[in-house]
């Protein structure tokens, strides 16, 4: 019978203590076997690091008044799949279709360039290449970020965004060759210095445009950078942002006024064609389906819970839930109308399955939004953008699953350890907190594990130790066939780049690691 639960036996290691909470009687129709009793831990040698074997435990059961409300009913069936999923754009189709269109513009630039060996024509025609090929990337940058349901379910927020950054990388340095290729072949054709043809350049309108759009992508690039996003506010990093869509206007101005654009009717038509899109779909995703789903589903917080030292969950109820099919994993963007909140869309993940037209997402404080969560009242409005995310059961690719979580990170996984198919022994979750009282959830996870008689194993200990639980050889002390298992991992970031390493090493191909990195979603 697998493990229900175990507390990994090691000298640096703080125990769980256990629930003292009398028993409630269990349905004699879920009735399990008994857990056979634990089995004493050898004490490690003096100096030693390597964790003994494992040890089952038999966990209380939570009282009456510890149960889960009535929308985290842990003892539910298991969730069937939806009749009608959502569609799924593959993150490869999107490569290909991104890298189908930069060839369609090469084509373009071809079709209209002037073979010759004069220095000005040759500086002229990079000029027009590079152009054409960053207000390109601009649209492609305003596409991935378009929040697209069928790209965000495919490739996952994350990736999206990390995409993006690479991406605005790629159409500065595009911008700035653009620039250079068209000065220089300016002052060679006017025979001028290249202050000279800056301002010849500069005095007509379409360049003026352009210069003003490239500053404000400059500008949005500059507090992009790591460094400089952690000094500033988010409203004001967001603010900024907003810059680019109007740089994006400003080059679209000057792209019509180019010898490229400007040289045909069907190239004006489509370049304009292609513009017209992204902004619909730009207006569409987000501004026009939140305020309808607001509209539709009248969502209010219900209930602020503790769940333990600086974490909450918030329970959000509304009309015809079920209708934003939310899957187990996903996160929305949420934006609580009241003082402090309300200008900034929060990314959290559903805690729980969405029952009865209630969401649930549980949230740790760690800054001044989330600080103010906690003190939310029953009844204030909630706006909800989503949901996102591709850390969903759709990625599964193997019967045996592993849910590895890491502080906080546990919310998604949660909704996973109850939600996801499968037979006893098929799923194993392990999370990994500092100490007892960093663990949220412990009751469900507890009765999720006995009523699906999954395996659970919580590694508690200092993140600074000299043992490390989730080492390799570690991981497959707890999971022996640790390589025949998809993974599903969420955790700080630190932590989640190690865990990713030791899953590698262990012997997991990178692509059966399933991760979503919430400082890029």
């Amino acid at each position: 019978m697998p493990d229900v639960t175990t507390e990994a036996s090691h000298p640096l290691y703080v125990p769980l203590a256990p629930l003292t909470a009398p028993r409630a009687e269990e349905p004699r129709r879920r009735r399990r076997p008994p857990v056979p009793p634990a089995r004493p831990a050898e004490p490690p040698a003096a100096g030693s690091v390597r964790p003994a074997e494992p040890v089952a435990t038999r966990p209380a059961r939570p009282t009456r008044s510890a149960r889960p409300a009535r929308s985290v009913r842990p003892t539910d069936p298991v969730a069937a799949p939806s009749a009608a999923p959502a569609l799924r754009l593959a993150p490869g189709r999107l490569r290909a279709g991104v890298a189908a269109g930069a060839g369609a513009v090469g084509l373009l630039w071809g079709l209209q360039a002037r073979p010759s060996a004069r220095l000005d024509v040759l500086f002229a025609s990079g000029a027009h290449l590079t152009g054409l090929l960053a207000g390109y990337g601009v649209l492609v940058l305003l596409l991935l970020m378009a929040r697209i349901p069928a790209v965000e379910h495919g490739v996952g927020a994350d990736r999206l965004a990390r995409r993006h950054s690479l991406g605005g990388r790629y159409v500065l340095g595009l911008i700035a060759a653009h620039a250079v290729l068209a000065l220089c072949g300016h002052a060679v054709h006017t025979h001028a210095d290249l202050v000279t043809a800056a301002g010849d350049l500069l005095s007509y309108g379409a360049i003026a445009a352009a210069t003003a759009g490239t500053a404000l992508l400059v500008a949005v690039g500059i507090t992009s950078a790591r460094s400089v996003r952690r000094r500033l506010r988010h409203e004001t990093w967001r603010a900024v942002h907003l810059g680019a869509l109007l740089a994006a206007a400003l080059g679209f101005v000057h792209q019509l006024a180019g010898p490229d654009i400007a040289g045909g009717l069907l190239t004006r038509w489509l370049w304009s064609l292609a513009h017209a899109v992204v902004a619909v779909l730009l207006v569409w995703y987000r501004i026009v389906v939140p305020a309808r789903a607001a509209l539709r589903h009248d969502l209010r917080v219900a209930e602020v819970r503790d769940e333990g030292p600086g974490v909450v969950s918030v329970l959000i109820r509304g009309r015809g839930v079920d209708r934003l099919r939310a899957e187990p994993g996903q996160f929305f963007r949420w934006r609580f109308l009241r003082r402090g909140l309300w200008a900034t869309a929060l990314p959290f993940s559903l805690s729980a399955p969405v029952r009865d037209d209630t969401l649930r997402i549980t949230v740790k404080a760690l800054g001044d939004h989330t600080r103010r969560v906690r003190r939310l009242r029953p009844g204030t409005r909630v706006l909800a953008t989503g949901p996102f995310g591709a850390l969903t059961a759709h990625r599964r690719t193997r019967r045996k699953v592993l849910l590895l979580a890491g502080g906080v990170g546990i919310t998604p996984l949660r909704a996973l350890f109850e939600t996801l198919p499968g037979g006893p022994g098929d799923v194993t979750l392990l999370y990994r907190a500092s100490d007892s009282s960093s663990v949220v959830l412990r009751e469900e996870l507890e009765a999720i594990a006995r009523e699906r008689r999954a395996d659970l194993h919580f590694l508690l200990g200092p993140s600074d130790g000299s043992f490390d639980p989730l080492a390799p050889r570690a991981l497959r002390n707890l999971v022996p066939d640790l390589a025949a298992h998809d993974v599903y991992l969420c955790g700080p970031p630190a932590m989640a780049r190690a865990a990713t390493a030791s899953l590698r090493r262990a012997g997991v191909p990178a692509s059966r690691i399933h991760s979503e990195d919430f400082d890029h979603a």
